[in-house]
């Protein structure tokens, strides 16, 4: 059941009046409600106004938009980073370039409509996947096949193993990979996966992802090899697109002690709730990453009886099956989540 609210959500919402605990969304380290993060930004907003209403091909540049993306390429060990106004956008911004003749999409199970150049139905099964593209492989060798895939797709598939990944024929193929709950919370100092999916040996890694819900700004990037990225930002796409709010790129550069120290807390309160927990498995988690998977909707409306409401909604589309999610924050207080264990501990055992 929606629920309307009339300010963003952060430890606490109100609904019909009343206090209630929220363990959803995607704001993993709680900075859109963290007061030393919001005045930052509002420093940046002084600086470099709301908004930026133009192309980054304009003959007027501002040079935060190189300093961000040259700090992200090297915390992720890309050669180079490109950004664009909203996750989504990137994930397209990727697409659209290997919407050619030249290249074949093949999408592994679960991944992201963001992805997507059409509607297409991702391969359900890595096995399905790998046949599939070894056909192609041999049939048409002169089109490289490009894979696109979530990093974390909730149910534990690919991060951090990647065990389907690694069964593909990786070195004839273009992997692009979107990392957006991923990037900021896992992998060194919260570089995501790149440096995992790269020491597999792909043809070409790309990554794409949402900046917004690690690093809490509204905006999206894209790694990949410096030649890659350079043929990227030439392209009429790019040109055209406006750029991510110039303020939101030096909040990101500007806030590094802020993500380190909200990554520790985030840390502790994922270790708090796994160890309260009486039956860890019987939800779906992957190593830290504060969000835990269920399908029991039984679940979900206890949970709102104890004035707790979580992730819980047909995702992406009505069609689809509903999607429900528990998401730690950095923003809960230790009284949060054992106040969320005590609540869910019954309905595990």
């Amino acid at each position: 059941m929606e629920q309307y609210i009339n300010s963003f959500p952060g430890r606490e919402i109100t609904i019909d009046g009343k206090p209630h605990l929220y363990f959803g969304g995607t704001s993993y380290l709680g900075l859109q409600t963290d007061p030393e993060f919001q005045e930052l930004f509002i420093a940046n907003i002084k600086t470099y106004g709301t908004n930026y209403s133009a192309s980054r091909k304009s003959n007027v540049r501002l040079t935060v938009f190189e300093e961000a993306e040259e700090h992200l390429a090297a915390l992720v060990g890309s050669e180079a980073c490109t950004s664009l106004s909203s996750g989504y956008l990137a994930g397209q911004f990727v697409v659209q370039h290997f919407n050619v003749p030249q290249y074949r999409a093949f999408y592994a199970p679960n991944t992201h409509s963001a992805l997507y150049a059409s509607k297409v139905r991702p391969y359900t099964t890595f096995t399905a996947l790998n046949i599939a593209l070894r056909q192609h492989i041999s049939e048409k060798p002169d089109v490289v096949p490009v894979v696109f895939l979530d990093s974390i797709e909730f149910s534990g598939s690919n991060y951090p193993h990647f065990e389907g990944l690694r069964s593909l024929p990786l070195k004839r193929l273009i992997l692009v990979v979107d990392d957006s709950h991923g990037m900021g919370i896992v992998g060194r100092q919260g570089a995501g996966v790149h440096q995992m999916v790269k020491a597999l040996g792909p043809k070409e890694l790309l990554v794409s992802c949402s900046l917004g819900k690690g690093y809490g700004v509204q905006a999206g990037a894209v790694f990949g090899t410096r030649q890659r990225i350079d043929h990227l930002t030439r392209s009429d796409f790019f040109g055209g697109a406006s750029p991510a709010s110039p303020a939101a790129m030096a909040t990101l550069l500007h806030s590094q002690h802020i993500y380190a120290e909200k990554r520790d807390i985030l840390k502790q309160r994922i270790q708090l709730f796994l160890g309260l927990l009486d039956h860890p498995k019987k939800l779906a988690w992957m190593p830290g990453h504060p969000s835990f998977s269920y399908s029991d909707m039984a679940l979900t409306a206890h949970l709102k009886r104890e004035r707790m409401i979580v992730t819980s909604f047909n995702y992406p589309n009505e069609d689809a099956s509903a999607m429900c999610r528990i998401v730690l924050s950095a923003g809960h207080i230790p009284d949060d989540i054992q106040k969320l264990a005590l609540a869910v501990n019954p309905h595990l055992s």
